[in-house]
């Protein structure tokens, strides 16, 4: 296992090696489930974006490498430990370590060399994978795009999270993954507390663009939100409904 500090001073490969690595993960996803993408024509042609998605389970990220096809550079919790096994994964990822307490200055110009390098920055604004269902967001993402004047473009991911479960069952698994309309950046100014109001605002906004693309018992809080049908309209994407497996297990 690896912890902490290995992961605080983990240094992502040149995007060029992770861009053929990457296509490992094209192969997997093509033989482990089937990958049902919509929406890809949402995404930017050029310059650097996020992509802010909910995050139900740890084998989220290669399957976001098969819906994008492009270099990720990934926001991920440094406060773990990481099966040493595993460690070729962040590579592959673009993984840079992030505290969920506290966004030190490192991360934050990590951050932001990829999108003044016009690369993708991926962010799980929840900062956790404890939930079969969305959870409040936090405001890294909403930050972010505010400082570099970049877009967000809302991501919703599902399936991956019962992937084991249906493969012990004998059941080729499906994985969703459907790309919203971008939206942002955003001019965020005035007093502490008003900059504080305007990016929970805007977070909220993030988050329930995020919930229109997931099916309705995936939503959670944000579920009666009358928002998503306005934003189902413009990302002309209806989820396709599922249920929560009885075998769900969220370390998975």
């Amino acid at each position: 296992m690896v912890g902490k500090e290995y992961l605080n001073k983990f240094h992502p490969k040149p995007s060029f090696i992770r861009r053929q690595v990457g296509y490992i993960a094209l192969l997997l996803g093509c033989i482990v489930a089937k990958i049902v993408v919509r929406g890809k024509w949402h995404l930017p042609k050029k310059n650097g974006f996020i992509i802010a998605s909910n995050h139900f389970s740890v084998l989220d990220p290669p399957f976001f490498k098969y819906a994008i096809q492009k270099p990720i550079n990934f926001l991920a919790a440094s406060d773990q430990e990481v099966d040493g096994a595993f460690v070729w994964a962040l590579h592959l990822y673009g993984f840079i370590p992030i505290d969920r307490e506290k966004l030190a200055p490192s991360t934050i110009k990590k951050a932001k060399k990829v999108l003044k390098n016009g690369e993708i920055l991926g962010i799980f604004p929840e900062g956790t994978t404890t939930s079969p269902v969305l959870k409040k967001p936090k405001n890294g993402a909403v930050f972010l795009s505010t400082v570099e004047k970049v877009p967000i473009v809302p991501i919703s991911i599902y399936g991956a999270e019962t992937i084991w479960q249906d493969i012990f069952k004998g059941v080729r698994p499906k994985v969703y993954i459907n790309i919203g309309k971008p939206f942002g950046p955003f001019d965020i100014k005035g007093t502490k507390s008003e900059k504080l109001i305007k990016t929970e605002s805007v977070g909220s906004e993030m988050a329930a663009r995020i919930a229109s693309l997931l099916p309705q018992n995936k939503r959670g809080d944000y579920d009666k939100d009358i928002r998503i049908k306005k934003y189902q309209k413009e990302n002309k994407i209806i989820p396709v409904e599922t249920m929560i497996s009885p075998y769900y297990d969220p370390l998975l």
